[in-house]
């Protein structure tokens, strides 16, 4: 049989493989991609930190207890991360966005706010002792895998509100990592990893950070910045701040969907209320 009979030709085989879509400046880098990048670089640096943090200590010591040195010095990056992803966006409309910058920007928050708080849990509980190592690593998968999914639907599907369908992943992944810092490895914190990564593939509506809301979620990236390096430094109050910036960030996530279960709620009871006959 030859290649006409089955169909296809030579000729076909060189027009598949000619570059399809925009080519030339439409792939030049723009600034909102440098920052998606710089996103994607903060995402690697954390998980290098947490792995060398590791390797050394098992190194000379034989066994790995999580240094908070390393651990904040790991989640500064992600917050620099996250300060990236907030701004890439507004880099693009104010100034120009590359044919490439919607996956740069969903690529680099897979690596920052996917895979480096999931090695994050492995570095927290895989060493423990107090967890099963399975248990641990499907909790990591599922951070993991919960954030993939989340910003694959992103990109398809819009919501009428305009608002975030799902707890957003550089938000999630802040809550997994505020479970890390303020809770020792156990089954019920283990939980509370599994519900967030299911905040983030449900359907729950997220208010998007647009205006003043940005200029709030900005402040408080910078805050969290300054708890970290007061904490790392091991300073007086160190402790206390990084317990309350934590558990605030994990009551502002499971505050929302309450808020809005009980609005739900208000809404079924006013439809029975105007549905009900009269008299």
């Amino acid at each position: 049989m030859t290649t006409a009979d089955a169909g296809w030709s030579m000729e076909d085989m060189d027009e598949d493989e000619e570059p399809r879509g925009p080519v030339g400046k439409a792939f030049r880098l723009s600034a909102a991609d440098s920052l998606s990048l710089g996103n994607a670089m903060c995402g690697f640096l954390a998980v290098c930190v947490l792995a060398w943090s590791a390797i050394s200590q098992l190194q000379s010591e034989g066994e790995f207890r999580p240094d908070p040195r390393y651990f904040a010095t790991a989640v500064v990056l992600l917050l620099i991360g996250a300060t990236c992803d907030l701004f890439d966006g507004l880099v693009a409309r104010k100034f120009r966005a590359s044919a490439m910058g919607a996956e740069l920007d969903n690529l680099a928050d897979v690596i920052s706010f996917g895979f480096a708080p999931a090695f994050m849990v492995v570095a927290w509980a895989g060493f423990s002792h107090r967890l099963p190592l399975w248990l641990v690593l499907c909790a990591a998968v599922s951070v993991l895998v919960a954030g993939v999914v989340r910003l694959a639907r992103f990109a398809c599907v819009k919501t009428k509100s305009g608002d975030f369908m799902g707890l957003p992943i550089p938000m999630g992944a802040m809550t997994v990592v505020s479970i890390v810092l303020l809770f020792e490895p156990s089954y019920f914190t283990v939980v509370g990893i599994f519900a967030v990564a299911w905040l983030m593939v449900s359907r729950i509506e997220y208010p998007k950070p647009k205006g003043n809301l940005a200029a709030v979620v900005l402040a408080w990236i910078m805050v969290n910045v300054t708890c970290l390096i007061i904490w790392a430094a091991d300073l007086s109050g160190g402790d206390l701040l990084i317990q309350i910036g934590a558990a605030m960030q994990i009551a502002l996530v499971s505050a929302i969907p309450l808020r809005v279960l009980m609005f739900k709620r208000e809404q079924r009871k006013e439809r029975k209320e105007t549905e009900a006959p009269v008299g």
